[in-house]
């Protein structure tokens, strides 16, 4: 069996600009982000952090360049991944200019923060000059004051027009290669405000809920908040903010994106959640070859069922299947028929073999079409 996508979510239509090497917007595939937490400075921490991010299937990783030392590190940082780099500014325009001549993919800038415009110009000179884009990132907790003072409080409408106002400068200075954002950390607050920005724009958008929370809350509030959005054809690339390490970001955006059908990624587990029936250990086998099936990359589906109550139904879904049996001996299901049984001993090294064949059996056709 293979994934079919799903015909009832109709993108939004936004231009598509460049972050290095990845497309963004138009009819590109929706892209995964985070963000390092090392200091930018630590060059050996920081790539160590960003090449589990890409191995988790980070498309841009984001890292901060509060000051000239970091922005100087980020020359060995680009060297040495393979990701293309956002660097994230905040205020000084001179720090824009060294990402961008250090090799930055994209600059996280909002114009209208850095000064006149002959330092916009400046910023916008070096984009140019080095084949960069730029993100506009508006944040709830971050509004300007004029804004503050003319809704009271942060609300949709200040979001969407801030976002609007820092555009305007760069639209201004004939510069279109950017995206936007407009962040909040609660999710009827961000909702909204990105459902009215694509009304009024076409600009691609950058997706989030800030500041989420850890592993569990964030997870659960991004999963309601940009899965919402997804569901509406909002978003061309997201980041999942948790406190917590950024391949979890990684891995928790892509498991959005699977689960609503617009990309996929590795081996997607369909399991039971265990119960008195069970034929074996269903929460360990499971922990243990999310681990271990951890390095596929080709999309597969694998059901882990405890029983036969429903085994055999989910298992004609899936590409692979294993259902709970008696005396020890567990059914191995392939496309969706019954194929072998397996004892329990073995059964977890002879899943992960089975996937692994299958993930080189569909790897062939896709290197035979290149």
């Amino acid at each position: 069996m293979s994934y079919r996508p799903y015909q009832d979510i109709e993108r939004r239509r936004s231009r598509c600009i460049h972050v290095g090497r990845v497309p963004v917007g138009g009819d590109a595939p929706i892209s995964v982000q985070t963000m390092t937490n090392t200091p930018t400075t630590d060059v050996a921490a920081t790539v160590a952090q960003i090449r589990r991010a890409e191995r988790a299937g980070a498309d841009i990783v984001r890292v901060s360049c509060p000051d000239r030392e970091s922005t100087l590190a980020l020359k060995d940082i680009v060297r040495a991944v393979d990701v293309p780099i956002v660097a994230d500014i905040h205020f000084h325009y001179r720090r824009a200019i060294e990402a961008a001549e250090s090799g930055a993919a994209c600059l996280r800038i909002n114009p209208g923060n850095i000064g006149s415009n002959e330092r916009v110009k400046e910023v916008i000179k070096a984009a140019r000059e080095h084949d960069c884009s730029m993100r506009i990132g508006v944040n709830a907790g971050s509004l300007e004051k004029h804004l503050l003072e003319k809704y009271g409080e942060p609300n949709p409408e200040a979001l969407v027009e801030s976002a609007l106002e820092h555009a305007k400068i760069l639209q201004d200075n004939d510069f279109h290669e950017f995206k936007i954002s407009v962040k909040a950390s609660d999710v009827f607050l961000a909702v909204a405000a990105y459902q009215q920005l694509a009304e009024v724009c076409e600009h691609p958008l950058h997706i989030g809920i800030t500041e989420a929370g850890g592993r569990r809350t964030g997870t659960v509030k991004s999963a309601i908040g940009l899965g919402n959005l997804l569901w509406s054809g909002i978003g061309d690339t997201l980041r999942v903010s948790l406190s917590a390490e950024p391949e979890e970001e990684v891995l928790v955006g892509w498991e959005l994106l699977k689960s609503l059908g617009i990309r996929h990624r590795g081996v997607r587990i369909i399991s039971c959640p265990s119960c008195a029936r069970q034929g074996f250990n269903v929460i360990e086998t499971v922990s243990a070859l999310e681990e271990r099936l951890a390095h596929i990359e080709t999309p597969i589906t694998l059901s882990i069922i405890g029983c036969v109550v429903n085994g055999p139904g989910e298992a004609l879904m899936t590409d692979l299947g294993l259902t709970g049996g008696g005396a020890g001996r567990h059914m191995i299901y392939r496309a969706g028929k019954t194929d072998h049984t397996i004892p329990a001993e073995r059964m977890i090294e002879h899943i992960v073999a089975l996937v692994e064949e299958k993930a080189a059996e569909l790897a062939v056709p896709k290197a035979a079409a290149e």
